[in-house]
């Protein structure tokens, strides 16, 4: 966990955008690539932006690996509808991503880790699953004993960014439900996310 901790801005330089509109971030100091070749421009083909849509939409959810997202692009398929907006729902009903978006945790990285060491209750049992898929209604809080804890006091204080309406959050109690699975165009991204583009690049 602490290694994803360290480079996680890599993630920013490498793509050339914010990627969670965080104040940190090397790109508002260089908006360019790392290396000596960093600022040369180059003119992506398809296939190139393809890749980067993939890799901004798997970097923003915590770097999620390559077998556990096919395995979620593999459900989004299957699902009936628009497979982009199916992608994108199935992101935001994760575990982790539910604690980030109520602010119970400052970034990604950081609700995966307050998820892995069991400070989240999911309808008052402890999960200690990242991964594992929210549904409509479900209640989610922090347990009673991690309720001081400075990292997730200081992330619901925080006014780096607003709680979505899908969902509803009681910051005081440190308590939230998950109301709805979100449209793309209701996920408050820092940067544009194309899911058309990773659907495309899986379609190959």
């Amino acid at each position: 966990m602490a290694k994803r901790q360290q480079s996680k801005y890599k993630i920013d330089r490498r793509l050339g955008v914010n990627l969670w509109g965080r104040g940190k971030s090397p790109i508002n100091k260089r908006e360019y690539g790392p290396g000596q070749h960093g600022q040369r421009r180059k003119k992506p083909s398809d296939y190139g932006l393809q890749l980067m849509a993939k890799q901004k939409l798997k970097g923003y959810y915590g770097n999620i690996g390559e077998k556990q997202f096919r395995r979620i692009y593999a459900e989004a398929v299957r699902r009936k509808g628009d497979t982009g907006e199916n992608l994108v729902g199935l992101l935001e009903r994760r575990l982790d991503a539910v604690v980030y978006r109520m602010k119970f945790a400052p970034t990604p990285f950081a609700a995966r880790q307050i998820v892995n060491h069991g400070h989240i209750l999911v309808n008052g049992r402890r999960l200690n699953i990242p991964s594992a898929q929210i549904k409509e209604g479900d209640t989610i809080e922090v347990r009673a004993k991690s309720k001081q804890m400075a990292l997730i006091l200081e992330a619901a204080a925080s006014g780096e960014r607003d709680t979505p309406d899908y969902l509803e959050v009681d910051t005081g109690a440190l308590k939230g439900r998950f109301v709805r699975v979100p449209l793309l165009a209701d996920i408050p991204y820092p940067v544009q996310m194309e899911p058309n583009l990773v659907v495309e690049f899986y379609s190959r």
